[in-house]
């Protein structure tokens, strides 16, 4: 007999898997101004103008969770913390740049 656990595992889907671990409206622009050079979450504020701060760092610490950014924290005044990407965050980016490149085939089918 399979146990609970057992099943559960059995039904995870990688593409679901990967799709649900960067879904969310500001997931990929967070991960995108990571990329270009912006560490800070201030930075990202002025960046990304319609996110809201709360949202922000919910996504931040959900790419966290995930493996995705790293969080360092630094002990000075006024308080600084800084992400960055892991080596899972950086093949990340690899599948954006694809991501970008189908996105602009759509776009040449649709023209819009």
């Amino acid at each position: 007999m399979k146990t609970k656990e057992r099943t559960i595992e059995e039904k995870i889907c990688p593409l679901e898997f990967a799709v649900n671990a960067i879904s969310g409206k500001w997931k990929i622009p967070i991960v995108w101004r990571i990329n270009e050079g912006e560490k800070r979450p201030s930075e990202m504020l002025r960046g990304i103008t319609k996110v809201d701060r709360r949202v922000l760092n919910q996504q931040l610490n959900e790419l966290v969770a995930d493996g995705i950014l790293i969080k360092e924290s630094f002990n000075e005044l006024p308080p600084r913390v800084e992400y960055s990407l892991t080596p899972l965050g950086k093949k990340l980016i690899d599948v954006l740049w694809k991501l970008n490149d189908w996105g602009n085939l759509l776009l040449e089918t649709k023209k819009i």
